[in-house]
């Protein structure tokens, strides 16, 4: 690997981190909610062939799913 590819993977794994860091204060239906819309997002996203207006549409309905799935 060159010098930038590294540097891209350093970068991502240390945002990961960072952002798993902020999760840890959430309760089980924050998380879910969090876990529904990225899933969402990615859903809408391949079915939309990575179309903006897909992948925010994705992510509010999974985001709705997660929310309601705890309660």
């Amino acid at each position: 690997m060159n010098a930038i590819q590294k540097l891209t993977v350093t970068g991502v794994l240390a945002t990961v981190m960072l952002g798993l860091v902020g999760c840890a204060g959430m309760s089980n239906q924050d998380k879910n909610t969090a876990i529904g819309a990225g899933v969402g997002a990615v859903g809408g996203a391949v079915l939309t062939g990575g179309s903006a207006v897909g992948t925010v549409g994705g992510a509010a309905v999974g985001g709705v799913i997660g929310h309601e799935v705890t309660k």
